[in-house]
């Protein structure tokens, strides 16, 4: 058995993984909103600490930590003053040791999950598109038979809402924001070719394919939202569906936590649809979480 967390700039995710068989055998997910104060403080405050150190020991409870475990923290914590700080009350406070991964391990992590998402779905792994929107980034990554080409880019959806305040000031923003993507991936596609499968992971993605589902939170099925398609209309369609509804009820669809940083989540979904040229994308709910656990999986076959 191998454990992979992964601490993001708004959600914690747990996957738990049987080497042998290399089926999901547990998995936890929990909003802790990391970057809540990166944007005007530039430190993980205190109150996200302790919803981390909570859902640490609620996934304790619920999947089982044992010896085969690691734990990633993503780019709020590359980006916070008390980075180091943070991961030492982490540590006190939950017993888990905490590893700052830079941008390069972050990618490879997310595409490794989503690799062995795509192959459990019957899907070609050999070349894709990968975005993985997060709360404090955005990582553009292209697998490309065994190579991985990258970039990070400081787009996220709670840096986005605690930088722009109106929805036309983040549609703005992000469209500028966005310019440098789409100069990556036109120098990705003169290189390598536009590859024939675009792929998404993070929340917003996972959150239209489940409304396309006809799910809400509490009925969320991470199994049938992965190999999902959606189109810019689906993602136009959720955001109408979204925009137009109060936080509470916006919380019961989206989860709470998500209720206001979706819809910049959204807008940053159709930006990345329209500019990278793709009529659809393939959702993935697999990312580092399980990418973390299959190469400490490797790492115990290796030391055999």
């Amino acid at each position: 058995m191998a454990t992979g967390i992964d601490i993001g700039s708004n959600s914690l995710r747990v996957a738990k993984i049987d080497c042998k068989s290399l089926e999901l055998i547990g998995e936890y997910e929990k909003v802790v909103r990391t970057a809540e104060e990166i944007e005007a403080s530039g430190i993980i405050g205190q109150e996200a600490l302790q919803r981390i150190v909570a859902a640490l020991q609620e996934a304790e409870q619920k999947v089982g930590f044992d010896d085969s475990l690691k734990a990633v923290a993503t780019a709020a914590f590359r980006m916070a003053k008390n980075a180091k700080e943070a991961i030492e009350y982490i540590k006190e406070h939950s017993g888990i040791a905490v590893e700052i991964i830079d941008e390069a391990q972050e990618s490879y992590y997310s595409a490794k999950g989503v690799e062995y998402g795509l192959k459990r779905h019957g899907i070609d792994s050999q070349k894709f598109l990968l975005f993985d929107i997060g709360g404090g980034s955005t990582e553009v990554i292209v697998k490309h038979r065994n190579e991985l080409i990258f970039q990070s880019f400081p787009i996220g959806i709670l840096t986005t809402i605690q930088k722009y305040r109106t929805k036309e000031q983040i549609v703005f923003g992000i469209r500028k924001e966005l310019g440098q993507v789409r100069e990556f991936l036109n120098d990705i596609y003169e290189t390598f070719g536009k590859p024939k499968i675009l792929v998404g992971t993070g929340g917003t993605p996972s959150t239209v394919a489940a409304l396309k589902l006809g799910m809400v939170y509490e009925t969320y099925d991470a199994r049938r939202v992965s190999g999902t398609r959606i189109s810019q209309e689906d993602v136009q369609k959720a955001y109408r569906q979204l925009i137009l509804l109060d936080p509470s009820e916006r919380a019961r669809l989206v989860g709470v936590g998500r209720e206001d940083a979706i819809i910049a989540g959204l807008v940053i979904l159709e930006e990345i649809l329209r500019i990278s040229g793709y009529k659809e994308m393939i959702v993935s709910d697999e990312g580092v979480r399980e990418g973390v656990a299959l190469d400490l999986c490797e790492h115990q076959d290796n030391s055999k």
